[in-house]
């Protein structure tokens, strides 16, 4: 076992800070990865907050950060996959049981036994909880770690370990490409991924927006057309039209005005998480045979498989670099949705204290 400098937070109320963490020795299995890049997620700020203590409680002291890249320091005997001195990426888990079919299957976030980056049990007892990527370094097992594709710009690729495959997930899984109008809920950490990612697969793509003035900025990440979703007369210009949508949305919003916009055989889904139930009609489902999903993060051959495809396309996301020492102003940043569009934390930061 050796220490670790990290920025942990003592409580609910207390800012993030300098602090010292345990990290194992590598086991025969296990990639020892010095942390470059370590983006922000608006989870991160959740669980440090203790926001989320009626579903997933926060034991402290917390050290956030699931969008890890860096480079691999030390490998086991029998790590096969990767070599010290590589471009590898850690995304929201660092472990699962392996054995369940959804696991072998290649969907680890559906695993019961599934191990999130940070504040889960850790199952190597190194401590109570898993620690994040806020952090100099991290220990994972290779079966976790992943393959950064050398033409990517390191910044801009820590936030596809979650941002990334959150959105491309569902439009993977709804086969989204050529020939197909797809529209896109939101223009934040998620929107703009998905923006990107519908245009490289070639659909036509639509963002909608409470803001005018996102316009000019939408169609620069990839849209064809923007609709301000306030505008009833727009939005009813495009009612039935929609193969697929893209809800990114965080907030209170009439989903059923999304719906109505879906062709029959459509489908809506969520990765944004309003805090309040969703009041769904039935008949706006049912007329037209359309459905209504949610996704969370893909597994791991999916999340290679999307850094591979932006390896190929020289997709990253739009990120607004920052040392260690101010992420607590970051996160009262992220609150008022002050950045575009991606905060990500530059490592190296931490060697100053």
């Amino acid at each position: 076992m050796y220490k670790s400098r990290a920025f942990a937070a003592a409580g609910a109320t207390s800012p993030l800070a300098l602090s010292s963490i345990p990290r194992r020795d590598p086991t025969e299995r296990d990639v020892q990865i010095e942390i470059l890049f370590c983006g922000i997620c608006h989870s991160d700020l959740h669980t440090a907050r203790n926001e989320w203590a009626s579903v997933m409680p926060t034991v402290y002291p917390c050290v956030p950060g699931h969008e890890i890249v860096g480079r691999v320091t030390k490998v086991g005997a029998g790590v096969k996959k990767h070599k010290a001195g590589d471009l590898v990426a850690v995304g929201c888990l660092v472990d699962s049981d392996g054995t369940c079919p959804h696991c072998r299957a290649g969907f680890e976030q559906f695993c019961p036994e599934m191990t999130l980056t940070y504040n889960a049990p850790d199952r190597h007892k190194t401590a109570p909880v898993t620690y994040g990527g806020y952090s100099d370094s991290i220990v994972v097992d290779e079966r976790f770690v992943l393959r950064v594709p050398g033409n990517l710009d390191l910044a801009g690729t820590a936030p596809l370990l979650c941002a990334g495959i959150t959105t491309y997930s569902p439009l993977r899984k709804w086969k989204v490409g050529k020939g197909q109008k797809v529209g896109v809920v939101g223009l934040g950490g998620l929107g703009h991924m998905g923006v990107k990612f519908a245009d490289a697969f070639g659909a036509h793509v639509v963002v909608f927006t409470t803001s005018p003035g996102k316009t000019e900025d939408a169609k620069r990440l990839g849209a064809d057309e923007v609709v301000v979703s306030r505008n009833a007369g727009e939005m009813q210009k495009h009612a039935g039209s929609f193969d697929f949508i893209l809800d990114t949305v965080s907030a209170d919003h009439d989903i059923n005005a999304y719906l109505h916009l879906l062709r029959p055989d459509g489908n809506l889904t969520l990765v944004g998480a309003p805090s309040n139930p969703l009041a769904v009609s039935a008949f706006g489902l049912i007329m037209g045979r359309r459905s209504l999903s949610g996704s969370p993060i893909g597994g791991i051959p999916e999340t290679q498989e999307m850094l591979d495809f932006c390896g190929k396309h020289n997709i990253t996301s739009d990120v607004e670099v920052i040392p260690i020492q101010r992420v607590n102003e970051a996160y009262e940043r992220l609150l008022k949705s002050d950045v575009k569009y991606r905060f990500c934390i530059d490592m190296a930061s931490l060697k100053a204290g």
